[in-house]
């Protein structure tokens, strides 16, 4: 189907989600959120192995469209919200590993966006802010997904303060998992993209939902659903077949994946 706010590319194995508002600074509507729920939802039910999330312009995306908020009323503003969180959710509940690529400045929930992709690679260009800390409307729902990244302490400064943390402070805090130069940027999410769909898409795709069930359970109730996960995925066709592979000293033959 055509976008108006988005772009999605597909090059082989993988697929590329483009926010194009650069000149809204890929602010983000409730039009756009609903264009990146429809698109990450046809690209999850397909055979796509990996996504990359980028932004066009020189910001990766400011967040919330003010215009979508300033005149509307409680129940128009929750209906708003609750597309966000749906599109933040969405995110980790698709199949492929999704790969944030962070050009500029991502701010409150452009910020939450990197938060909840799988993973971030950004250039040291780019910036992280939850600006609603020095203004009037707090960064609360953006401060879900980011304090679940970088820790308490760091989520409450961030939050409190409202200021741009760079690159490599957002690498130190967790929120990103390396910075480049900027020229370097679409090299390095190919070769992380590249790294992280190795294997078994559909073991893959079971890891990464049981990786987020489980982080937030407490010790004995993450192993206890963890145990069952992989007990269960061990009779899987693809479990077998890569411990056939390993003792026979060949290849795998995944159902779908790659070597």
């Amino acid at each position: 189907m055509g976008f108006e706010h988005i772009r999605v590319e597909r090059s082989g194995d993988f697929a590329t989600i483009t926010m194009n508002r650069p000149e809204r600074r890929n602010a983000l509507s409730r039009a756009h959120m609903q264009e990146l729920i429809t698109a990450l939802r046809e690209i999850g039910d397909s055979d796509v192995l990996g996504i990359v999330l980028a932004g066009n312009g020189p910001v990766f995306s400011a967040g919330h469209d003010f215009a979508d908020v300033v005149d509307a009323d409680l129940p128009a503003v929750r209906a708003l919200l609750a597309t966000c969180t749906e599109l933040m959710t969405l995110i980790q509940q698709v199949p492929q590993p999704v790969v944030a690529r962070v050009q500029g400045l991502a701010t409150a929930a452009g910020c939450q966006l990197v938060a909840s992709a799988d993973l971030a690679v950004a250039s040291e260009t780019a910036g992280f802010a939850a600006p609603g800390g020095k203004g009037g409307w707090f960064c609360h729902t953006p401060m879900v997904a980011v304090a679940r990244n970088v820790g308490r302490k760091r989520a409450m400064e961030m939050a409190l303060s409202g200021d741009v943390i760079d690159a490599w402070t957002a690498l130190d805090w967790g929120l990103v998992n390396r910075v480049v130069l900027a020229g370097q940027l679409d090299s390095s999410v190919a070769d992380l993209l590249e790294r992280v769909t190795r294997g078994s898409a559909e073991s893959k795709a079971i890891g990464k939902q049981a990786l987020y069930a489980q982080i937030d359970l407490d010790q004995p109730k993450a192993y206890a659903y963890a145990t069952e996960v992989m007990a269960a995925t061990s009779q899987l066709p693809d479990a077998r077949e890569g411990m056939r592979a390993f003792l026979d000293k060949r290849k795998p033959r995944w159902r779908r994946g790659r070597q």
